[in-house]
């Protein structure tokens, strides 16, 4: 059987709901919806219409909604009608651990309501954005989260289970490590994107913290996504590891300067509280044929984008 991702809209009845839309990962996998024949709803908070409705108009037919995901209301009123749902609002991990009230309210409050919306919905499966957070700094194996948004993510995948045991509602959590890619301009582990952002732009940058981790493209994250909400059959609560390569700062930053020559880059701080020695496992049985974007072609694409963004400038570098 040809892979479910390849089949434009295979099984979506409907539109599909995206929360957080907005978002670096949200746009691209609203993008790659739309490319497969299915019409992405977008949600996400108010302040953030402008940049739905700029989005919905690229896309076309999609519609753009604002509202709270800590309200149950707005994330019914948003699921109606829908035929599937990519849940990926949430706050990262400086907010949670500046402010864990509300990160929970966000992160875990908010996918219990994306839950229940989508049983009443009648959905078959919910697609959710969990954390590579949710392992500890020491641990890759073992889920043992260090930070207020891991353990919140954590929680969110403990409560699919409970609704696979408990209602028969099937789930897929992918938990990202580094994502990487245009655009990627946020939370504490947006450094390798920033680097690539001041690259081409011919500023200094240095990258708040050191060691190694996992770096996935964002592409292929979204194609990892869009294949959980197109696959024929759901069932049980799966969870997978999206690693991508492994590599340490120093080598991010070395491929940025072979691609720069003469880019200011430095690494400074601690490593991120989260281990670099999980794997995939189960990943390539789940999705066979899934998008695995070099380190070197990420960054070229990355370098890409930010000089585009530079009218009338001389490209920098190779």
């Amino acid at each position: 059987m040809p892979p479910v991702a390849s089949q434009p809209g295979a099984g979506v009845k409907g539109p599909v709901l995206v929360t957080g839309a907005a978002g670096f990962l949200g746009r691209r996998i609203a993008a790659l919806l739309h490319a497969r024949g299915v019409a992405p709803r977008l949600f996400d908070v108010p302040a953030a219409l402008p940049a739905l409705q700029q989005l919905a108009a690229t896309l076309g037919p999609a519609e753009a909604l604002a509202g709270d995901i800590r309200e149950r209301a707005d994330v019914h009123r948003a699921l109606a009608g829908c035929g599937g749902v990519l849940h990926l609002a949430g706050v990262l991990t400086p907010t949670c651990s500046a402010d864990p009230v509300l990160g929970a309210q966000v992160n875990l409050i908010g996918p219990l309501h994306v839950f229940e919306a989508a049983r009443a919905q009648g959905l078959d499966r919910v697609v959710y954005a969990s954390t590579a957070g949710v392992y500890g700094p020491h641990d890759g194996r073992q889920p043992a989260p260090a930070t207020h948004y891991g353990a919140f993510k954590l929680a969110v995948e403990g409560a699919a289970r409970a609704c696979w045991h408990e209602h028969g509602l099937a789930s897929v959590g992918l938990r990202p490590f580094v994502v990487y890619g245009p655009g990627r301009e946020s939370g504490a582990s947006a450094g390798p994107s920033l680097a690539c952002r001041a690259a081409a732009r011919g500023e200094p940058f240095t990258v708040g913290y050191t060691g190694a981790a996992g770096l996935v493209f964002v592409d292929d994250v979204a194609a990892a996504f869009v294949h959980a909400l197109l696959q024929p059959r759901a069932e049980g609560a799966q969870v997978f590891n999206l690693v991508g390569e492994v590599h340490t700062v120093d080598a991010v930053l070395d491929e940025i300067r072979r691609q720069v020559p003469g880019a200011q880059l430095a690494a400074d701080g601690p490593p991120l509280t989260i281990a670099a020695d999980a794997d995939e496992a189960g990943l390539d049985d789940w999705f066979a044929d899934r998008p695995r974007t070099a380190l070197r072609d990420g960054i070229a694409a990355t370098l890409a984008h930010y000089r585009a963004l530079r009218p009338g400038s001389a490209p920098v570098g190779s």
